[in-house]
C-alpha cells in the first residue's frame, strides 16, 4: 500500500431545502388557510479518527466529497426531510487546516473521535410559518440556507513516543524489528525504508510503547537532499528521540561523527522545537568492533561529538544491549506520561471558581 502522509480535498455541505407556499384545499374548507412545510437540513460533514488506518492515500485520488441537500417543504403540513449526512474516515493524528489560509482547523488523536467539519445549510420557512392573526393568508416563503463548503488540507503527523534518528544505513529498521512487531524492509543499500513505520515494543504485561521509523537524513535534507524533510513531521509528537549512529561503517574514509552531526544541523534547521525534545545518543553494530576495542572507539566518539547526554551501546543484529535500552525508555516514557497527566494545583482562594 502506498504510503501517503498529505492530501487536499474539496468538502460542501448540504444546502437546505426551500420552504414551500400551500394552502389547505379540502371539501367544504373554502378557506383552509396555509399549510407550507419548512425544508429540510443539509447534510453535514463529519471527520472521525479510524485507528484501523495508517494513510491518506484515499483522499489522493477522492478529492470531492458532497453531503446531500434537504428535501423542499411540501403541503399538508410537511416538512422537508434533512439531508444525508457523510463521514469521512481518517487516520489518527491528521491535521486538517485551511488550504488557502494554513490555519489549523481540528487535529484527530482520539481514535474514535468524531468532529463536524461543515454543517449543512438550515432548511427554509414555509408559510405556515408566517400564519398571525392579521396576517391570515401569508405567501412568503425563505429559500434554504446554504452548506458550507470549504478546501481544506489534510497531514497525517504518525503517534508514536519514541522517533528513530539517523543517516540511512545506521540501522534502524533493523533495531525496530528487533524490540518489536514492526516488519520493515531491510537491505544492504541506502534508502531502503521509503516510508514512515511504527512498531509496539512490549515491555511487560500491559506495558508498551510505540516506536516510529522515519526514513534516513542525510546533509543537505534542507536543500532536498535524498528524501529531504518529507518524513521529519512525523516525529514532531514523540516525547523521546534515539538518534542511531552506526560506529562501524563499511567505508573506513566516512567519519560517524561528521555525518553524526551532520544529522543534529539538519534537525536544527528544519524545527527548533524539535531539536530541543529529548534525544538520547544509541551507539549501533558494535558486533562489528573487535571487542577489546569497543570502549575507547566509543570514548573517543562521545569527546569527539562533544555530547553530554544518555549513551546506550547496542548491536541491532545481535540485540546485544536491546533489553536495557528498552527498559530505559519504558521509564522516561512513564515519567512523561505521569508529568502530562498531572492535575493543575489551584489556589485554594479561587478553588470555588475552577471548573469540576
Amino acid at each position: 500500500m502506498k504510503f501517503v502522509d498529505e492530501a487536499f480535498i474539496d468538502i460542501a455541505a448540504g444546502d437546505g431545502g426551500n420552504g414551500c407556499v400551500s394552502f389547505r384545499h379540502e371539501k367544504y374548507k373554502e378557506f383552509g388557510g396555509p399549510n407550507g412545510g419548512d425544508g429540510g437540513r443539509g447534510g453535514h460533514v463529519f471527520a472521525v479518527a479510524d485507528p484501523n488506518l495508517n494513510t491518506l492515500v484515499d483522499y489522493r485520488y477522492s478529492r470531492r466529497h458532497e453531503a446531500k441537500r434537504g428535501e423542499h417543504g411540501m403541503g399538508s403540513d410537511m416538512f422537508g426531510a434533512a439531508g444525508a449526512d457523510i463521514t469521512l474516515k481518517m487516520p489518527v493524528g491528521t491535521i486538517i487546516s485551511d488550504a488557502e489560509t494554513g490555519e489549523v482547523l481540528y487535529e484527530l488523536l482520539t481514535p474514535g473521535e468524531v468532529i463536524t467539519i461543515a454543517k449543512g445549510g438550515d432548511g427554509g420557512f414555509g408559510n405556515l410559518r408566517f400564519k398571525s392573526a392579521i396576517n391570515r393568508a401569508p405567501r412568503q416563503k425563505t429559500p434554504g440556507w446554504p452548506g458550507e463548503k470549504k478546501n481544506l488540507k489534510l497531514e497525517l503527523k504518525v503517534l508514536a513516543d519514541v522517533g528513530l534518528l539517523g543517516m540511512p544505513n545506521a540501522g534502524k529498521s533493523t533495531f525496530i524489528t528487533a524490540v518489536s512487531n514492526a516488519r520493515p524492509k531491510i537491505a544492504d543499500y541506502p534508502f531502503t525504508t521509503l516510508h514512515p513505520n511504527l512498531g509496539v515494543v512490549r515491555v511487560g504485561p500491559e506495558q508498551s510503547f510505540v516506536v516510529a521509523d522515519i526514513p534516513g537524513l542525510i546533509e543537505g535534507a534542507s536543500e532536498g537532499a535524498g528524501l529531504g524533510h518529507q518524513f521529519l513531521r512525523h516525529l514532531q509528537r514523540t516525547r523521546l528521540l534515539l538518534h542511531i549512529v552506526d560506529v562501524a561503517p563499511f567505508d573506513e574514509a566516512v567519519d560517524p561523527v561528521a555525518q553524526a552531526k551532520a544529522i543534529v544541523n539538519e534537525l536544527k534547521k528544519y524545527d527548533q522545537q524539535l531539536y530541543n525534545k529529548p534525544r538520547w545518543l544509541v551507539l549501533n553494530k558494535l558486533d562489528m568492533v573487535p571487542a577489546e576495542e569497543r570502549e575507547a572507539r566509543v570514548k573517543d566518539f562521545v569527546k569527539r561529538f562533544k555530547w553530554k547526554g544518555p549513551v546506550f551501546e547496542i548491536s541491532a543484529l545481535t540485540r546485544e544491549g536491546c533489553e536495557p535500552l528498552i527498559h530505559a525508555i519504558f521509564r522516561h516514557v512513564q515519567s512523561e506520561q505521569r508529568t502530562e497527566n498531572e492535575p493543575v494545583e489551584v489556589d485554594p482562594r479561587f478553588a470555588g471558581d475552577a471548573p469540576a
